[in-house]
């Protein structure tokens, strides 16, 4: 009987998520009232994988922490203390492969997708997706239904299937071999050691690649994405909340630990636990553990744990032709 351990790198800083990630991990943020790296193993805990292999870094104990406060995987953490590549990341990792196959899920990513399809798949799988600049990413070359090709980030377009961050490696020990090599011969590429180019000399190496479509895929690396992920994950949520006092507008996630009083609350909004919020709007907005908002008209925001924000309404009696612009 197969058995298959997931591998999930959570060691980015995240630099285009400050000020938030200055105390938190990225993988820690919170959409949809858990942390994005809680919903990542919700789904691994519901396909019955219970190995976990983490690879951390910046603030990589408040990531231990929290899976070992909220989980009983039979868990490894390996440290990688310099930035080289997700090759690299995964490298760190291959002493904790043995003979499992390997789900490798980015950690700072949310998927919607049918990964029991993915795992019970005959061969090796790539998670990916058609997307109109693919120099972002590693891309796949599709030819009669198997992967011919991988590229990372190619500067001219060579395909619209992007590699999207999920990987299904039924050999891993091939995959440690080609890491092995990647590392040894020192191959970079935008000077970090690449997944995609050792899962390249895989290809070259005689192992069969198939493409799994991913249609919901949300990468929570900046506010914006955060927010659309929060949007996506409360729509499948879809909860029912009613407070005395308080309008709410579907969909929402509000904590039973909070406290909300004389305020409008949704659409797309998150309330974390121990947040209190009073004579306020707030849409489409996460609200951190413990923060307090007051007299205040939220829109589009991230507001972190522990954050105090109280505004001031104002009450204005113009004549006509007035103009005010509050700066």
């Amino acid at each position: 009987m197969k058995t298959i351990r997931a591998i999930i790198p959570v060691a980015g800083i995240g630099t285009r998520l400050r000020p938030h990630t200055y105390t938190l991990p990225k993988v820690l943020l919170n959409v949809a009232g858990k942390p994005i790296l809680g919903h990542i193993l919700d789904r691994i805990k519901l396909e019955g994988i219970s190995k976990v292999t983490f690879i951390v870094g910046y603030l990589g104990e408040m990531v231990k922490n929290y899976v070992e406060k909220n989980y009983d995987f039979d868990a490894e953490y390996i440290e990688q203390v310099e930035q080289n590549g997700l090759g690299h990341a995964i490298y760190l990792a291959k002493d904790t492969f043995g003979d499992d196959e390997l789900l490798i899920i980015l950690g700072d990513t949310v998927f919607d997708v049918d990964l029991m399809k993915m795992i019970s798949s005959e061969y090796s799988a790539l998670g990916v997706k058609e997307v109109e600049d693919p120099r972002r990413f590693g891309v796949a070359i599709v030819e009669n239904n198997f992967i011919s090709r991988l590229v990372e980030k190619p500067e001219i377009p060579i395909s619209k299937l992007a590699i999207v961050g999920l990987y299904y490696i039924k050999n891993s020990k091939l995959l440690a071999q080609c890491l092995d090599e990647i590392i040894q011969k020192n191959i970079r590429t935008k000077d970090e050691y690449q997944l995609t180019d050792a899962l390249q000399l895989m290809l070259e190496k005689g192992e069969k690649f198939i493409p799994f479509l991913v249609d919901g895929w949300f990468d929570c690396g900046k506010p914006e994405t955060l927010l659309s992920t929060n949007h996506h994950l409360l729509e499948k949520m879809n909860n029912e909340e009613k407070i005395d006092g308080v309008t709410i507008i579907k969909p929402v996630y509000i904590s039973p630990n909070s406290k909300i009083e004389n305020s409008i609350i949704g659409p797309y909004t998150t309330i974390n636990d121990g947040a209190i919020i009073k004579n306020s709007i707030v849409v489409n907005s996460i609200i951190g553990v413990n923060a307090i908002v007051e007299n205040e008209i939220l829109k589009d925001s991230i507001i972190g744990n522990n954050t105090i924000i109280k505004g001031q309404f104002k009450k204005l009696n113009t004549g006509d032709s007035t103009e005010i612009i509050f700066d």
